[in-house]
């Protein structure tokens, strides 16, 4: 039988520590990997060395595969576990492990190669009796038959890429008209992110609900399913939210469709973890979509209902050991395990479409009391090279209402201030009615979540007294190191208020403030003063008490929380009053994020109308096309073709 006791995890972030817990916890030695951009990052810290892989772009660090092997030598390491992303679903990384004289932590790669392919995995699922969404896998690529497969197949449609996953390379088109743009769209994310535009059409399945099998094979034959996961809620088609069990499932559909799962993962010779996703519509009818051959982002809550480390068996597995449980167990925990939930903390802006955010990270505190797997510190920083995907939040409770109360209150107690982040929209998510009632589907988000309902409200009169009183405490503070407390706002005749200017969200605001003591004060107003006091808490956290009430307020360098919500703060008092700006945009159009420019659609001289695609930037594995924001002419094209451009940047100017 295989062993080993050395691991390289070829893979960062919080995955990279989420595999170091349980190897250790095994006894093993542990390798770390780390691009220039993540040198001295959590996982590098955690593992017992960390080798460097190469520059901070994916291709010359974490999807170098002969860097990776050169540092498995290097290291002494007998096993690589590729986490999910970058290389977990390679064939050709999985061979090359093979053929170093390693052990690859994952299925065979002839497993691999028949899963990884969309086209490929549905014929094996079709031969296999397993029911497949109806569509075009042919070998034929061209428009020409896309556009007569897609007049067969009918509206609407989903274009997929045939390689990878994660919504990239994934369109739904509801007409022909749209086929040609959309075709060449999903072509070049699927080329960028794969390394093939090789392409598929599927029959759109209307509002479904996505459902996902976790199966687990050893080398002697045993295969079994783990129950299920809802991962209906999605945005850009990549999950949001999962959970176990789904509220659409029975025991009798959890049979059939576990029994399915089972049949196809004998068929392919499957061994270790793997996940069958399937779409489940009204009728309780399920058709299979694809096979991810790795460990899922969302096993977390399979492992809470179960009470499993599936990492654990991976590794075990790997060295020859068969599993250690029967079905009729995994079904008996699966049925008194209760409910687990977990949401993707990420790097985005819900208010602008899911734009993926990068910058520094002035504050994170993960939540004290659920489950929270991570890499993040304050003083970090996210990069743009890499996913989105910051931390999963798990909660865990005997009800799917517990479950959902704890994540809730679990979100509430997670700060992360530097970086925007959807948090906040998750947060609307859990407190959504249809969300609550277990009726999700994947339409979840479009329909009860767009765009003007993820916009974030203005800050109320509560929280602009709470600005004006950090801002004012911090001024005494201030002032306070140049003359006594008792002095401040003095004068011969009388006491005066000072006036507080300061930018809260990005708004002007200004107060009258009168000092009354070295943390108190009075907000001046018409109809009455506002008093406040402030104590310490600790290191960042404070107690306002304001009106009667106390409000427990957490402030960093620019930023608070109340209530659960972020707030910028930006003191403005020794600046010169400024009037807002007036009109529209200056036609300058600016880069909303960090990217790398893979498609110019226009040029200087070009009319362009509202709404048509300018440019596109690939950002953290995903394409975001640039819009003309009203008609106009190009007048000037300041970035060329795989440039790299940072948030601000001007990309081009319109004359409108």
């Amino acid at each position: 039988m295989p062993e080993f006791d050395s691991l390289l995890v070829a893979n960062r972030g919080e995955i990279a520590l989420r595999v170091f817990k349980s190897a250790q916890q095994l006894g093993l030695r542990t390798v770390a990997v780390y691009s220039d951009a993540d040198a001295g990052a959590p996982h590098c810290q955690a593992a017992d060395c960390a080798l460097r892989l190469g520059e901070a772009a994916p291709s010359a660090s974490y999807l170098n595969i002969a860097a990776i092997l050169e540092c498995a030598r290097s290291s002494g390491a007998q096993a690589i576990h590729p986490g999910y992303g970058f290389l977990a679903e390679n064939a050709a990384f999985a061979q090359a492990v093979h053929e170093a004289g390693l052990i690859f932590i994952g299925p065979p790669a002839a497993a691999i190669a028949a899963m990884g392919n969309k086209a490929g995995a549905k014929a094996i699922m079709l031969a296999a009796g397993v029911p497949c969404v109806p569509g075009y896998q042919g070998e034929d690529q061209s428009d020409e038959c896309f556009l007569a497969a897609a007049h067969d197949i009918g509206f609407p449609l989903m274009i997929k890429a045939a390689a990878g996953g994660g919504g990239r390379g994934m369109r739904r088109v509801d007409s022909m008209e749209a086929m040609a743009a959309s075709l060449q769209s999903a072509r070049s994310e699927a080329q960028n992110a794969f390394g093939s535009g090789e392409l598929i059409l599927e029959k759109a399945i209307i509002e479904p609900r996505h459902i996902e099998i976790q199966v687990f094979a050893d080398s002697h034959g045993n295969v079994l399913h783990l129950g299920e996961r809802d991962c209906s809620v999605q945005r850009r088609h990549q999950k949001v939210i999962e959970e176990a069990p789904s509220p659409a499932i029975t025991p009798e559909l959890r049979a059939r469709i576990g029994a399915v799962a089972v049949a196809a993962t004998r068929a392919i010779g499957y061994v270790g973890a793997g996940t069958l996703e399937f779409l489940l519509d009204a009728s309780g009818q399920f058709y299979f979509m694809e096979m991810n051959t790795r460990l899922q982002v969302e096993h977390a809550v399979t492992e809470a209902v179960l009470g499993l480390d599936l990492v654990a068996w991976q590794l075990r597995v790997a060295q020859g050991a068969a599993l250690p449980l029967t079905q009729e167990q995994i079904d008996a925990r699966f049925a008194s395990g209760g409910h687990a939930i977990e949401v993707r903390l990420c790097a985005e802006d819900p208010a602008q479409e899911f734009i993926p955010q990068s910058g520094p990270v002035v504050f994170w505190q993960a939540p004290p009391q659920v489950r929270c797997e991570h890499a993040l510190h304050s003083g970090g920083a996210v990069s743009p090279h890499y996913d989105s995907m910051l931390a999963k939040i798990i909660a865990h409770g005997p009800s799917r209402a517990d479950a959902v109360r704890q994540l809730q209150r679990a979100l509430a107690e997670t700060h992360l201030l530097g970086v925007t982040s959807n948090r906040y929209f998750l947060a609307q998510c859990l407190a959504h009615p249809v969300f609550r009632s277990g009726q999700a589907t994947t339409a979840f988000i479009a329909q009860n979540l767009p765009a003007e309902a993820r916009q974030r409200p203005m800050a109320d009169a509560t929280a602009q007294h709470l600005a004006c009183a950090l801002l004012a405490a911090q001024r005494l503070r201030q002032q306070t190191r140049r003359y006594p407390a008792e002095l401040t706002g003095w004068a011969s005749s009388a006491r005066y208020p000072q006036t507080q200017r300061f930018e809260l969200d990005g708004m002007a605001q200004q107060f009258q403030v009168l000092h009354t003591g070295e943390q108190s004060g009075e907000i001046v107003q018409a109809d009455g003063n506002i008093g406040f006091s402030m104590t310490a808490l600790d290191g960042v956290q404070v107690s306002i008490c304001m009106a009667g009430v106390a409000h427990k307020v957490l402030a960093v360098d620019g930023y608070f929380v109340h209530n659960g919500r972020e707030y910028t703060l930006r003191d403005t008092s020794a600046m010169p009053a400024t009037r807002a700006a007036q009109g529209a945009g200056d036609g300058r159009i600016k880069a909303p994020m960090n990217g790398r420019v893979v498609a110019l659609e226009v040029a200087a001289g070009d009319v362009v109308k509202a709404g048509q695609t300018l440019l596109v930037l690939e950002a953290m594995k995903m394409e975001h096309r640039i819009a003309a924001p009203a008609d106009g002419v190009v007048a000037e094209l300041l970035v060329e073709l795989g440039a790299q451009v940072g948030p601000g940047q001007v990309l081009l100017v319109l004359v409108m």
